[in-house]
């Protein structure tokens, strides 16, 4: 049976990866700082080595002690270590906030967003729910020109997902049932996780996340309510035309 807005009333948004394209963000951030040096390394390798070391210093925090730290840090600690590890001490401290701060504030909006949205927006509850900072999520929005009718960070929330305090928390300030919010995402470890919490999910493919590497699971677990190739798509099977 397709969702509707007869029994989804909100649509929350995995940001970094399924709604900002943080690996060209990264990648070019990394290049610049390097030609400045005169380096030669494999950016893309590095930008997706920041990406995927970040991650890991901020998923399920607060599982056990209140989180220290936000994922702003996360970029900025594991920058920290790529730096040392890469034979890149050289670059100064505003060459690496140009990395961890400037590039993830400014990141582009995949295309194919941007027109979705206020279409979502006219059916459904419409919110970013993230690891990203809520700092992150303000500058992008400005950035792109994107409304979103909430912003959920779990920075906020002092849960980070994948626990499942942080979407039972979600649906409880959105004042809905569960099953009522339909998670949407490019990663199968957060849907996955939503919907044992009791959500809806839709993966929607982002082959380039990761650039020429690709995704690390790009094909979405069976069991999600949709699977959709991009937002057009989405918007499609919960019965918005989009122009």
């Amino acid at each position: 049976m397709a969702l509707t807005s007869t029994h989804v009333k909100a649509l929350t948004f995995d940001t970094g990866g399924t709604i900002l394209d943080w690996h060209t963000g990264f990648r070019n951030a990394f290049a610049r700082v390097g030609a400045k040096h005169g380096f030669d390394r494999d950016w893309t390798k590095l930008a997706n080595e920041l990406r995927r070391r970040s991650l890991g210093l901020s998923i399920n925090m607060g599982e056990h002690t209140i989180p220290e730290h936000n994922h702003d840090d996360s970029h900025r600690t594991a920058l920290d270590e790529i730096i040392k590890e890469n034979g890149l001490e050289s670059f100064t401290p505003s060459d690496r906030r140009s990395i961890w701060w400037d590039a993830p504030h400014s990141l582009e909006v995949w295309p194919d967003f941007t027109e979705v949205l206020p279409k979502l927006r006219e059916n459904y509850i419409c919110t970013s729910f993230t690891i990203l900072s809520y700092r992150m999520i303000i500058d992008t929005a400005k950035k792109n020109s994107l409304v979103w009718d909430a912003v959920l960070s779990c920075e906020g929330i002092g849960k980070y997902k994948p626990l499942p305090e942080s979407y039972q928390t979600v649906s409880k300030l959105l004042r809905l049932e569960p099953s009522e919010c339909c998670m949407v995402a490019c990663h199968n470890f957060d849907l996955d996780a939503a919907k044992s919490s009791g959500f809806k999910t839709a993966f929607v493919r982002r082959p380039n996340e990761w650039g020429s590497a690709g995704p690390p699971d790009p094909e979405p677990n069976p069991q999600h309510d949709i699977i959709a190739n991009d937002f057009p798509d989405l918007a499609r099977q919960l019965g918005i035309l989009i122009n």
